[in-house]
């Protein structure tokens, strides 16, 4: 299970659904007197998140039965199927299409004791409504809701409670279109390092060492600093147990009442607390020493976290300094422009060329095929097929369709343009005869033009 430490509210409805809901809504309200009023209360007050409310409105509208709203909705759950895998921090520009609707999914790991922070910018010019949505990934079951927002500057932070992998899906509102950046980044879940004035550089001995000849592990981390160094509450709690023991020396036990781990505090050369106390965040609990087992070693705070029922956990995510933030893409922005190989290359579902299963899910792209950035991040644009297959290239590796065009024509009759290269697909409008076009690429039978005023569509040639 994982924490939300902080939560932004969902906004109203955006005016165009709200006026296709007000007479689904009166009609709801009229028909109450028919249930009872525990139904009611349970239909009216019955948690959920924005995405999910947001798609039970496209039922209520009758919108799920028409062919943007089934995209809509089909798209949400694919992007939970089909993910693209990062590392964290990552930072992307991205693009809402409005003529399609799409999510877009990211993958990426998690340790216990992290707090990870996701926030979202729009452009100034993109007042859209957009849901971000976290969720635990675990094999073999449904991916589990962890934290959602949704408004114009989207943020939250959650609490890992356990090693595993996590999923977020960024969508906008049906008919969204603008420009936005994504951050997701990981922060130590502890407010304060319990050894005043250090951080994770002065750790020199990690969990998972050897001890004793290798009969036993480290279940923790030692933070060196000269003697008498303040050992300080990492969180707010109240001290359980303090003692000496053979291994430990001097030893403070810090439970922290929020999240339920215990934190202890070892070696010390002396104990400032007792039994019973609160303390808060920042609170000198000892000194640091080298009693115990370590009085042949240098003075260090052995620190360690236990869980119960789990026993002892990594410390390190717990304290461990965020990375520095990954810096956004330089030069031109191509959101948004459709792109073509320069030579035939595979599609990546990861930033970085992977192995074994990922390997395995590359997609090979022809020269002709036009592809849609839909994401930016540093030397790597994301591109979407017009299949909808998502992916990463690498900038070097694409052409401008538009500057650099297969040919160049005059429609021989009035022609329309459709969405996507499908007989089903809906027309976005139509050129007359005679009007110049460039193909920007092809896919099959159809081909992707653009006239003179920036028209784009599929047409069959």
């Amino acid at each position: 299970m994982l924490f939300i430490t902080d939560f932004i509210p969902q906004r109203r409805l955006t005016q165009p659904l709200l006026g296709l809901m007000r007479p689904v809504l009166l009609g709801g309200l009229l028909g109450l007197s028919g249930c009872s009023k525990q139904q009611t209360l349970q239909a009216l007050f019955q948690q959920s998140t924005p995405h999910q409310s947001y798609a039970r409105q496209l039922h209520q509208a009758n919108l799920d039965r028409r062919p943007a709203g089934r995209a809509w909705l089909a798209a949400a759950d694919q992007a939970l199927r089909d993910s693209l895998v990062v590392s964290l921090p990552f930072a992307e520009t991205g693009y809402f299409r409005p003529e399609r609707p799409t999510a877009a999914s990211y993958r990426y790991a998690v340790r216990a004791g992290e707090q990870v922070h996701v926030s979202l910018a729009l452009a100034k010019s993109a007042a859209v409504r957009v849901f971000l949505d976290a969720f635990e990934v675990v094999p073999g079951r449904p991916p589990a809701p962890l934290a959602s927002a949704d408004t114009l500057v989207l943020e939250f932070r959650y609490r890992a409670e356990a090693d595993g992998q996590h999923l977020l899906r960024v969508q906008p509102e049906l008919l969204a279109a603008g420009r936005y950046t994504l951050r997701v980044a990981r922060e130590p879940s502890l407010g304060v390092f319990p050894v005043q004035g250090r951080s994770d550089a002065a750790v020199g001995s990690f969990w998972g060492a050897a001890r004793d000849a290798g009969t036993r592990r480290h279940e923790g981390i030692d933070i060196f600093a000269p003697r008498g160094t303040p050992a300080v509450a990492a969180t707010a709690g109240y001290i359980t147990r303090t003692g000496e023991t053979r291994l430990g020396g001097r030893v403070v036990w810090l439970a922290d009442t929020e999240h339920g781990n215990h934190l202890y505090y070892a070696h010390l050369d002396k104990q400032l607390v007792e039994p019973g106390q609160h303390v808060r965040a920042g609170d000198t609990l000892g000194l640091v020493g080298n009693t115990g087992n370590a009085r042949t070693t240098v003075p260090h705070l052995h620190f360690g976290v236990y869980r119960s029922g789990q026993g002892p956990l990594d410390p390190l995510p717990f304290v461990r300094r965020p990375a520095p933030a990954t810096a956004l893409p330089g030069g031109p922005d191509r959101r948004g422009e459709y792109v073509r190989l320069r030579t035939a290359a595979w599609l990546r579902p990861t930033l970085v060329a992977g192995k074994g299963r990922a390997s395995r899910r590359l997609i090979q792209l022809s020269g002709q095929l036009p592809l849609l950035v839909v994401g930016q991040q540093g030397t790597s644009l994301r591109v979407q097929t017009p299949a909808g297959q998502l992916g990463y290239l690498d900038l070097q590796a694409v052409v401008g369709a538009a500057a650099t065009p297969l040919r160049r024509l005059r429609l021989p009759a009035a022609t329309e343009l459709l969405a996507q290269p499908a007989p089903s697909a809906p027309a976005e409008g139509a050129l007359p005869a005679r009007t110049p076009v460039a193909v920007l690429g092809q896919a099959e039978a159809y081909s992707l033009v653009r006239g003179p005023q920036g028209e784009t569509g599929w047409v069959m040639l």
